[in-house]
C-alpha cells in the first residue's frame, strides 16, 4: 500500500488591483473512498479546470497521479481565485504529499505558473506584483515561468528562478539539477531614447501650440487642442511623447505592474517607454476605466505616466467624459465591483482634441461654418464646466498658412532640442520634490503651491487682476500658478515673474 504525507502545503500568489495576495495551497492527498479530485476557496471556472490540467501534466512528465481523494484548498476562501497561475503550485502539492518531491524542498518558496497537457510551463498575468509582494514578506525564493522571466530580473534583493517545465521544477526540489537564479538587470539602462514616428520637425507652423506641448510635456500639464480640422491636432498629440523625458526606475516598475496584470506586456516584459493610449468615442465605461469582472486596468491606467489622448473629445459618451473628474484631479482611479474594490494609479497626461463645432469650420479664417447657434451650444456643452477646470492648458489650433506648409526651412525646432530642455525641467522638479510622493509640477496641492511658488510681487498683482476679470474658480487659480512654475522652470527662473504668468493665464478655457 503506498504511504502518503497525506498533507502539503505550497505558498503561491494571486493579485488584487496592483497588489499581490498570498495564497496558501493546501493539498490533502488521502487512501480512503472514491478517488476524487477537488478544488475548494473560491476558485473561477479556469482554476476549476485546471485539475484536468495538473492530471494530465503529471502523467505526461513520466509520474503517476495518485488514484486517491484529493483535495485542493485555496486559502484565505475568501478571496475569489481567478487564473491558471495555480496550476504549478496545484501539482507540486499533489508530488510533495506523495513523497515524489521531499516536503520540505517546497517550504518558504513560492510558486506560479500555468500548465499545459505536456507539462511545459505557461506563463501567466500579474508576476510582477506577485514578486514585489513576495520579496515585502521576506519570501526567500519565487519560481516563475521562463516567459516571465524578465520580469523577474526586474526586482533586486530576492532570488528568482525560471521554470520551462514540471520535471525542472521536480529534478531541482529533488537536487538532480541546479537551478540558477535569474540574473537582475539595471532599469535605468534599459530606458534608452528611442525613435519616433512623429516629430515636432513635421509640423509645419503652429509655434504657439508647439510651445504649449512643450510646457505640458515639461510640467506633465493636461492640455486641450481645439481648432478646425486639418490643422495638425492629432500629429501633435502623437509628437508629444517623443518630447516627453525617458521613465525612470520607479515609473517603469508601476508601469510594468499594471500591463503585467492587464496581460498587455510585450515580447520583453517590461515597459520601458511611456505608454501612448488612443481610445476609441465608441469604447465602454469598463473599457476607459476600468473594472471588469476581474478589475483589470483600463485605459485610463494603461496611460499612466504617459499620454492619455482622445481625439475629437465632444463625440465621447458625456458619462465618459464626466468620469475623469477623480482621475484627473487626484491621480487614482477607486473601482467598486461585487468581486471587490480596487484602487489603480491613473496618473496621466490627457490630450484632449475637438473642433470648434459640428462641422469644425468656426472661426476659420476663410471657410464658414454651416452651423446653426443652437446646434453649436448643444456640440458646446457636451463638455462640461468642472471638466474644462480640470484642464491646465487650452490652446487654439489655427489651419497652417500655405507659404508655411511648403516651407522646407531648416530651422524647425526637432523633438530632440525641445526634449532637452523638457529633461532639464524634469530634474529641476526631482530635486524640488525629493522625498515627496509627487514628480511634477502639475501634482502639486495647494498647501505645495505656496512652499514651492514663490511669485513677485508683480506677478501678484497681475494675478489679482485675473481672478478678478476672469473670474477664475479656486481650482483655475492654482492651475495658473503651476503652470507659470513650468514656464518658469523652462526660463530658468527660480521666481515666478509677471511675465509666466501672463502667459499662463492665455492657456485658461474662455468659451469652448
Amino acid at each position: 500500500m503506498t504511504l502518503y504525507n497525506m498533507l502539503s502545503t505550497v505558498l503561491s500568489a494571486t493579485t488584487l488591483g496592483l497588489e499581490g495576495v498570498m495564497i496558501s495551497v493546501e493539498v490533502d492527498v488521502a487512501k480512503r473512498g472514491f478517488p476524487t479530485f477537488t478544488i475548494v476557496g473560491l476558485p473561477n471556472k479556469a482554476v476549476e479546470e485546471s485539475k484536468e490540467r495538473v492530471r494530465t501534466a503529471i502523467v505526461n512528465s513520466g509520474f503517476t497521479f495518485p488514484e486517491a481523494k484529493i483535495v485542493v484548498n485555496l486559502a484565505p476562501a475568501d478571496i475569489k481565485k481567478e487564473g491558471s497561475l495555480f496550476d504549478l503550485p496545484i501539482a507540486l502539492g499533489i508530488l510533495a504529499a506523495t513523497q515524489v518531491i521531499p516536503l520540505e524542498s517546497i517550504s518558504e518558496k513560492l510558486f506560479l505558473g500555468e500548465l499545459s497537457l505536456d507539462g511545459k510551463i505557461r506563463g501567466v498575468n500579474g508576476t510582477l506584483p506577485v514578486i514585489l509582494h513576495g520579496k515585502k514578506l521576506g519570501i526567500k525564493q519565487i519560481f516563475i515561468p521562463t516567459s516571465n522571466a524578465s520580469e523577474g530580473a526586474m526586482v533586486s534583493g530576492i532570488d528568482v528562478f525560471s521554470l520551462s517545465s514540471l520535471t525542472d521544477a521536480i529534478s531541482h526540489l529533488r537536487n538532480e539539477i541546479a537551478l540558477s537564479p535569474i540574473k537582475k538587470i539595471d532599469i535605468n539602462s534599459l530606458t534608452i531614447q528611442r525613435e519616433y514616428e512623429y516629430d515636432l520637425s513635421h509640423i509645419k507652423g503652429q509655434q504657439s501650440a508647439k510651445r504649449a506641448l512643450e510646457i505640458a510635456a515639461a510640467g506633465f500639464h493636461n492640455i486641450h487642442l481645439k481648432g478646425v480640422p486639418g490643422a495638425g491636432k492629432t500629429m501633435m498629440a502623437k509628437a508629444l511623447p517623443s518630447i516627453m523625458p525617458r521613465m525612470d526606475e520607479d515609473e517603469v516598475l508601476e508601469v510594468t505592474k499594471l500591463y503585467s496584470i492587464a496581460g498587455m506586456l510585450g515580447g520583453d516584459n517590461i515597459v520601458t517607454t511611456r505608454p501612448f493610449r488612443s481610445p476609441h468615442q465608441s469604447i465602454s465605461g469598463v473599457g476607459m476605466i476600468g473594472g471588469s469582472s476581474d478589475l483589470t486596468p483600463g485605459e485610463i491606467s494603461l496611460a499612466h505616466r504617459g499620454v492619455l489622448f482622445l481625439d475629437e473629445f465632444p463625440q465621447f459618451p458625456r458619462h465618459l467624459i464626466e468620469s475623469l473628474r477623480q482621475p484627473l484631479e487626484d491621480g487614482i482611479v477607486t473601482i467598486t465591483r461585487a468581486s471587490g474594490t480596487v484602487t489603480l494609479p491613473a496618473r496621466f497626461l490627457l490630450v484632449a482634441a475637438s473642433n470648434p463645432c459640428p462641422c469644425g469650420m468656426l472661426g476659420h479664417p476663410t471657410k464658414p461654418c454651416r452651423c446653426g447657434v443652437g446646434l453649436i451650444q448643444k456640440y458646446q456643452k457636451k463638455i462640461s464646466g468642472p471638466i474644462l477646470d480640470r484642464i491646465d492648458m487650452h490652446i487654439d489650433v489655427m489651419p497652417v498658412e500655405h507659404e508655411k506648409l511648403t516651407d522646407d526651412s531648416k530651422d524647425i525646432e526637432s523633438s530632440s532640442m525641445v526634449r532637452d530642455r523638457v529633461i532639464r525641467v524634469n530634474e529641476i522638479q526631482k530635486k524640488r520634490f525629493f522625498g515627496l510622493r509627487i514628480k511634477s509640477n502639475a501634482e502639486m496641492n495647494s498647501h505645495q503651491v505656496k512652499e514651492f511658488c514663490q511669485m513677485s510681487s508683480d506677478a501678484e498683482q497681475l494675478l489679482k487682476q485675473a481672478v478678478a476679470k476672469m473670474g477664475l474658480s479656486a481650482r483655475s487659480y492654482f492651475k495658473v500658478i503651476k503652470v507659470a512654475k513650468t514656464i518658469a522652470d523652462l526660463g530658468k527662473s527660480d521666481i515666478i515673474e509677471s511675465s509666466h504668468i501672463a502667459e499662463s493665464l492665455q492657456y485658461r478655457a474662455k468659451d469652448f
